[in-house]
Formats: C-alpha cells, structure tokens, sequence
C-alpha cells in the first residue's frame, strides 16, 4: 500500500531466463512495487488476464512466443489493451526499435 492507502502498482516481469527476471523483481519489490512474473509468452497473457497488472516488462527474444506476439496479443484483448508495455531487450537494430514502438 501506498501514502494513501492503495495498493502499491502491480508490475508484470516476462522473460524467459530466470537470471534475468529474479533480480528485476526483487529490484522492483524493493521499491515498493507488486510484481507478477512470466517465463514465456502464454504465461504472461494468462497472469495479465487473471490479474492485470499496471505495467509490463517485455522480453522481445523469447522462444514459442516472442514478445512482439505477446503484446499485439494483449492490444487485440480490451482487457488487457489500455496496459501500458516497455520492451526490454538487447536488440539494436533501428528496424527492432521502430517495430516495437
């Protein structure tokens, strides 16, 4: 809960490697943040429907499901369509950058 009395906001980490989803997490929950995780891509749209959180942290290079799929997913779905997504990735191309704006 925030000053307020709110609930803290609730943060959705997705990321197929664990090494790099705990860590983000305990960050995030030091902070003061909720977290939810997801290792893959129907994973993620299962916990953002069941609970949906307030913002997505997206891993694009995911297997079975990339990232690019879960969020055109997660737009096609008016539940889930407002939640705001950051792509976190180690791609550097301009042509990735541009399609995940």
């Amino acid at each position: 809960m925030n000053e307020q009395g709110a609930p803290a906001p609730l943060i959705l980490v997705v990321d197929d490697n664990p090494l790099n989803v705990e860590p983000l997490c305990d960050l995030l929950s030091a902070m003061g943040y909720r977290v939810d995780k997801a290792l893959n891509g129907p994973d993620a749209l299962k916990v953002a429907r069941e609970r949906p959180p307030d913002l997505v942290l997206l891993d694009i290079m995911m297997p079975g499901m990339n990232g690019f799929e879960v969020c055109s997913e997660l737009r096609r779905d008016p539940a889930t369509a407002h939640i705001p997504v950051v792509f976190v990735t180690a791609l550097s191309e301009t042509e990735d950058k541009l399609r995940a704006i």
